[in-house]
């Protein structure tokens, strides 16, 4: 274990992230197991190192009801990931994974997208509260892949990736849905959406239905997506938009 509260650690930990930095070109930092050390020793690293950007993996449970699904409310959960980045320092380059979107995408997909809208009518995740801070994902190397510990429906992912490409936040795209999976072509279509009409981590978000079988949002006032099984939606999308990228229950106009 490593004592970061000894300060010759942070000294030398401080040395080799400027060294990384400087010598090896790295500008950013991920910080695995955040939970293990507190935001003021992360602030110290960030302080002192200065990166372009830092995301902190930080993962704790949500809230489950009786029926083993989650509740409908996260709010202490994201609220958790809020107050880390508030210690560490609103203003400076510190996010976090939205660990809350992860987990909330993760049943929603499976016929139950009115979980998209939260009770305020914005989004349940921590993008709905933050979306500045908020780094969000549909896996990563520990819930996917060969760990498999928390994966997202497989036959739904890309249903995920439709989400976090069009939403608020700062989507990143799993190393093996993209070169391993074949979804780079599709990714891709999302990505370019994104760019094009200059979706950011801080864009406006509408929901225009959160059903069962639908969830319809528009963003910035350019972009619409679709997720879910339900097709006849053409009543609800105005005039001049047209088809983007769709695939297996998706859609993004």
């Amino acid at each position: 274990d490593i004592d970061h509260l000894n300060l010759r650690v942070q000294k030398e930990l401080v040395e080799w992230l400027n060294w990384l930095k400087a010598d090896i070109g790295f500008d950013g930092w991920r910080f695995d197991f955040a939970k293990g050390y507190s935001a003021d020793v992360a602030k110290i690293y960030i302080d002192r190192s200065e990166p372009s950007f830092a995301v902190a993996e930080i993962w704790t449970s949500l809230a489950y009801g009786g029926d083993g699904k989650p509740n409908l409310n996260q709010d202490q959960h994201r609220q958790e990931l809020v107050n880390w980045v508030d210690k560490v320092g609103s203003k400076g380059p510190a996010t976090t994974f939205d660990f809350t979107t992860k987990g909330i995408l993760n049943v929603a997909v499976e016929g139950e997208l009115w979980r998209l809208r939260g009770t305020d009518g914005k989004a349940p995740g921590m993008i709905g509260w933050w979306p500045a801070k908020a780094v969000t994902f549909v896996d990563n190397h520990d819930t996917g892949s060969t760990q498999h510990m928390w994966p997202f429906p497989s036959d739904r992912v890309m249903q995920g990736y439709a989400y976090i490409l069009t939403h608020p936040g700062t989507p990143c795209i799993f190393y093996d849905h993209f070169f391993d999976w074949g979804l780079k072509e599709e990714i891709d279509r999302l990505v370019s959406v994104r760019t094009r009409h200059g979706i950011h981590s801080e864009s406006k978000l509408q929901i225009i239905e959160a059903d069962a079988d639908l969830y319809l949002a528009e963003i910035d006032g350019k972009v619409i997506v679709k997720l879910g099984p339900r097709y006849d939606v053409g009543n609800l999308i105005p005039g001049g938009f047209k088809v983007a990228a769709h695939g297996n229950d998706y859609a993004v106009w």
